[in-house]
This record gives C-alpha cells, structure tokens and sequence, in this order.
C-alpha cells in the first residue's frame, strides 16, 4: 500500500518513515508538513492512505480531509493525533477520516490499522469510539436559553469592561434596568460574574450588538 504521512512535527514523520520501511507491503511516497501540501501531494501521488495529524499550520488536518475526499473520494484517511476528545473526534469523521488512532499507538497496532483500512474496515482507537457513543454534545446555554435584543445590547457593552453606569449612560436606561439585565444574562448563560459572561461572549461569538 501507498501512503503518504502528513505531520507538522519532523520527528514524528521521521519515525513513522523509519517504522513504515520495514513492513515489506507498505511503501512511504510523501511527506507533508501541512494540511495544504497533504492536499497538493494527495492529489500528484494518489497515495492509497494518508496518515493525517489534525493541528497543523497553514490547514489542520479536519480541513485537509475534507479537501482530499472532496477532490479524491478514493484515498483513504488514518487520523493520527495527540487529541480524543469528542471536539475533535467528531469533525475528523464527518470530515470523512476513515480510521483514528493516537500517537501512543503501538507501531505494531498502526500497522494492523493501515491494513485494516485497506481491507475497507474502518478503525477507532477505543477513547476515539467512547467520544462517538457519548451522543450529542450539550447545547451552549444561550441557543437554549435566547437572550433578549436588550440582553445582546447589555451583553455586548459588558464586553467592553464597561461598568453598570457606563452601560445605562450608553443604552439610555436606568442602573437598576442594567442589574435587571445582567443577572438575566447570568441565568441565561449559567455563569457567575461579569467576567465569565464577557468570556463566554467572546468564546461563543457574542461580540457584536444585537441587529
């Protein structure tokens, strides 16, 4: 089999070169140091599997598979990662990986894992498949719980480290209608101060004004 390693870190690829020459039907074409050069190189050598990292730079390796299946719906990808969370588990198989394994891997399971691919059997490593059969994530507080356009308002001026007098000057109301607000917005959004709201709005997208 043909495969082509995509890895930022150039001890990792050089160890999986080193480990992958010595199986006697598994041949090294390429390697990639991005997600980018992964999709260029995919697509000029049309390697059978691609060993993909997920967190590099320039493109990670959940945009590069989309990318490779996109454009070469044969080549099949091996998730290969640091990272088991349900975060990034899921994205890599909706993205269309067809296997993910960690990099605590034993080289021996690699192997098997490549030639399980091969064999059109898809392979997840056992933290990988307990992230899947969790279900579904729980929804942030605020798709569940809508904020008003008021709140959104208040909201995004508390953002701004503004206190409770800068924000009823600037929306024209009075403090007590701030406080009113705010502590809606800290049951809404389940959190406890100003500064874990203003986080969560940064986190979550938050930072703009209502419409």
């Amino acid at each position: 089999m043909k495969v082509l390693i995509a890895d930022d870190h150039h001890v990792v690829r050089r160890g999986l070169l080193f480990f992958l020459k010595t199986q006697k039907d598994i041949e090294v074409i390429g390697e990639a140091v991005n997600g980018k050069e992964a999709v260029e190189m995919a697509a000029a050598l049309q390697p059978d599997i691609v060993l993909m990292d997920l967190v590099m730079p320039v493109m990670d390796g959940i945009q590069a598979t989309r990318k490779i299946k996109e454009q070469n719906p044969h080549i099949t990808i091996l998730m290969l990662t640091s990272f088991s969370d349900r975060d990034h588990v899921v994205p890599a198989i909706e993205a269309g990986a067809a296997g993910y394994q960690l990099k605590d891997i034993e080289p021996d399971e690699l192997v098997a894992s490549l030639r399980s691919l091969m064999r059109g059997e898809n392979t997840l490593h056992p933290k990988a498949t307990s992230e899947l059969l969790k279900g579904p994530a729980e929804p942030p507080p605020h798709t569940v719980n809508l904020l008003t356009p008021r709140e959104q308002e208040v909201l995004f001026e508390l953002t701004k480290g503004k206190s409770n007098r800068e924000i009823a000057s600037a929306l024209f109301v009075t403090e007590k209608t701030v406080k009113t607000h705010i502590s809606n917005i800290f049951t809404k959004l389940g959190v406890q101060d100003r500064t874990q709201a203003a986080l969560y709005a940064v986190k979550h997208g938050l930072t703009e004004p209502a419409q």
